[in-house]
Order: structure tokens, then sequence, then C-alpha cells
């Protein structure tokens, strides 16, 4: 058995405190933004299924895997995964594991502080007053004008940017633990309110059966533009699994999995604190938020005629709409972006912490020089995506493959969340079964080698979830 490690960065004060915190990490933009633009896209219920199933036998043993290597190693993912590859009778060269982790948080930290600029954008539109008694035109016709704006976007940005190094630069318990103690209990209230609402549209119950009724159809086979199917030579639907990979895609996104947040986080994780019970709570608070946003947006949706595909602006054209037309819908509309907001803010810390805390532990800087640093490099690959949505709207750097007709934001976007997420993910995996010994994972989360619910892990995450991420991977290069 290793001697016990301890981090130079500092510790949670409890596991509440690391359970708020990442679930501040995995509860963000991901649940509010993206998953209810994505399940439009993606034919509603038979997506929100296989993205629940991702989250059971994919997400939450990976999570659980990646806590314990996190609290394993005590370091930042890539010296934790040098030190751990080294224990374990291995390689150093697992160390590029730890780096992707590390790049793969920086890139996606890059386009989500665009996103978060928009909603703090949208703090002050809605505290004015613009959105009230709106109707749908006048907020997508908003909307587009704020989007084609690369002046206004690149302010937000830059804001939110900076909100995010001065957080990172007080460390662990002087930033971050402090305020998701309140601000997660409270975006969730909020999110109930708005389900509320959404109750009264006369909606609710289509928007509830697009979310929850499947249509496989939908889902396994390949769609134009205009919702007809594709078709073969022969005449027949053309199967894919695309869409179970942006499935899987998101349930790592959504739970901060395989970018090196919850390692690094769970670097922080005392020793007296059940892996297991924090990775199942947070992986249902996550779940629950996600839910409630598609709940909660989707019968607005259907009540203002929207199309529910419409993409990455879809939260910004239905939540003001809803908050423009309720009864103290200035009042719940503000606190709902300022919520929001910090959501995305307790998310972003969590992306730049792994790369701060490599520079500490290597490079021997300051937490505030790591973070301005780590800041600035952010800041300037964001600008990318600031321009994908106007100047650059028509520039497809990357024409091929699964790249093909995708601007510089969507390219970023699946790159990290398809690809390097459940790549990372997939490796974590294998590394926390096939290489570290039964005896050392065991003993960290802490549980008896024998017992059901050890052997259950080791088998879902050896097999099961290894399998299936393999599965996907071959049909995205054309394996199957």
């Amino acid at each position: 058995m290793v001697r016990r490690r301890t981090s130079i960065h500092g510790e949670w004060s409890s596991r509440w405190a690391f359970v708020l915190a990442a679930t501040g990490s995995a509860v963000g933009l991901g649940n509010i933004w993206k998953f209810p633009y994505i399940t439009g896209e993606n034919g509603g219920g038979a997506f929100v299924l296989v993205y629940l199933l991702c989250i059971a036998i994919i997400g939450i043993p990976i999570m659980m895997a990646e806590v314990m290597i996190g609290r394993r190693g005590r370091q930042s993912p890539v010296n934790t995964m040098y030190n751990l590859g080294i224990e374990a009778g291995s390689t150093s060269h697992w160390k590029w594991l730890g780096w992707l982790g590390v790049v793969g948080g920086f890139l996606i930290l890059s386009y989500y502080s665009v996103i978060a600029g928009w909603a703090l954008d949208y703090i002050f539109k809605t505290a004015a007053g613009t959105f009230t008694n709106a109707n749908a035109e006048f907020v997508s016709r908003t909307f587009g004008h704020f989007i084609n704006s690369p002046a206004t976007l690149l302010f937000w940005h830059t804001v939110f940017m900076l909100m995010t190094m001065v957080v990172v630069a007080k460390g662990v318990n002087g930033g971050l633990e402090k305020a998701v103690r309140f601000l997660m209990p409270s975006l969730f209230v909020l999110l109930v309110i708005m389900v509320g609402y959404a109750i009264s549209t006369g909606e609710f119950m289509r928007g509830l059966a697009f979310l929850f009724e499947p249509n496989f159809d939908n889902l396994l086979y390949k769609h134009e533009a205009g919702g007809q199917f594709i078709l073969n030579t022969d005449g027949e639907k053309i199967f894919t699994l695309e869409y179970v990979l942006i499935a899987m895609g998101h349930a790592f996104f959504t739970l901060s999995l395989g970018m090196g947040a919850i390692m690094i986080y769970g670097s922080y994780l005392p020793h007296n604190a059940s892996i297991a019970k924090t990775s199942f709570m947070i992986a249902a608070a996550d779940t629950a938020v996600a839910l409630l946003a598609g709940m909660a947006i989707f019968p607005v949706v259907f009540a203002n005629q929207l199309d529910p595909g419409k993409g990455p602006g879809l939260i910004f054209e239905t939540l003001p709409l809803a908050f423009g037309n309720m009864p103290g819908g200035m009042f719940f509309g503000t606190l709902f972006f300022i919520l929001l907001v910090f959501a995305a803010w307790s998310s972003s810390i969590s992306l730049i912490e792994p790369a701060v805390a490599w520079l500490v532990e290597n490079k021997n800087m300051k937490r505030v020089s790591a973070s301005v640093i780590m800041g600035i490099a952010c800041w300037l690959v964001g600008v990318l995506t600031v321009l994908s949505f106007n100047v650059w709207k028509n520039v497809h750097p990357i024409d091929f493959w699964v790249f093909k007709n995708k601007t510089f934001f969507d390219v970023l976007d699946y790159l990290t969340a398809n690809i390097m997420l459940p790549l990372g993910g997939l490796a974590i995996a294998i590394f926390s079964v096939w290489i570290m010994s039964r005896s050392s994972t065991s003993d960290e989360l802490d549980m008896k080698e024998n017992t059901f619910a050890y052997n259950l892990w080791y088998f879902m995450t050896r097999y099961v979830t290894t399998i299936a991420v393999l599965v996907v991977f071959a049909n995205l290069v054309g394996l199957i």
C-alpha cells in the first residue's frame, strides 16, 4: 500500500464541499445551454434515453475512476498520471493522458468563455426590460444582432475570462468553495420555477413528449436538413451511431470527465470521503438539472412555434421570451442569467485549474502568475470562436471527415466533446482497471476487493464501459 500523499494546493473542507464544487464543475452551460439544443437537433426522447444510459453505464464508473486516480496522485493530472504509471509498474508515458485532459479542458474553456459572455450580456438586457412583452420574432432578431457583433462578443468574453482568472488565483478554499455553497442550490430552485412557468404555456405535455418519448428512427438513421431520411442506393435508410457518439460525448462534457477537472478536484478530496457516494450524488444532480432545463425550455419552444433544433442560440431565444411574458419576469430573468453565469463560472474554474496546477508544480509559479498566463492564452484561442459567429461564419478550417462544413467553434466543440473527452475517459478506464492493481483501486475507493459493489464497478469499467466507447469510436472512423 502506497503512503498517502497530500496536495500542495490545499483540500476541500468536507465531502459536501467537494460534492458542491464537482457539481458546480458539472452543472453549467452544458446542462442549460447545450443539452436542450443538442436534444432538439438529435430527435428528442430517443437521444435523451441514450444519454441517460451513457451517464449510468459509462459516466458514473469513469467518474469514480477519475476521482480515485486524482485522490491517489494528489497532483495535477500530468504529474498524477506520471507518478501513478510508475507506481503501477507500467510507464511514465501515461503522463500524456494527463496532457490530453489538460489540453481538452483548455480548448473547451476557450469557447465556453464566449458562450458564458452571452449570458453576461443577457443579464443586463433582461434587467433593462428589453424582453418585456416581447414576441418570438423580436427575441430572435435581438440575438441575431448580438452575435453578429464581434466587438460585443469579444468584450464579454474578456470580462468572463477575467472573472475566471481572479477566482482561480485565490485557490481552492478562498474562491470556489465559498461561492458554490449558495449558487448551485439557488440555480436548482430557479429551474424549478421555470418548469412551473412552462406548465402554464399550454404545451407542457408536448414538451415532455418530445423530451421523453423515444423515436429511434430519429436517432439511428441519417437525416437531411429538412428532416427526410437519407437513403442508400437500394432505397434503404442509412444507419449511423453518430448520435450515440454525441450522447456519449455530452455525458463526458456535462460530467466534466476526461478533461482533467474531476481528476484535479479529486486530488483535493479528503481521504475519509466516499468516492462512490459522491460520484452518484454529482451524476444525479447534474442529470436532474439537464432534464429540468429541457422541461423548462421545450414547452416554451413549442408554445411560440420555434424550432427545437435551432442550435447553440436556443436558450437565448426561448428563456428571454418566457421571462418577458411571465409575472415578475424581469426580476427572475435577471436572477436566472446571473446564476447561469455563476454556474458557468464554477465550471470554467475547474477547466483551467489543471493547467494552473501544473504550472505551479513544475515551473514554481505563484497561482496568480499561472492564472494570468493560462487565462490570456485561453482568451486568445477564444477569439476564434468569437469570429465563428460573424466574420468567419463561412470559414471551415478543417473541411474533411467529421469536421466538414464546420466553423472554428464547431470544430473545437466536436473535437473536444466527441473525440478528446471520450478518448480520455477510455484511457482512464483502461488505466484504472488494467494497469492499476486491484489492491490499489479498492484501497482508494475504500471498498473491499470481494464485495459486490467493488466487483460491479470493476466489471463495468473493465468491460462494459471500455467496449461501449470502443464500439462508438469504431463507428466514427468507419470500421463498423
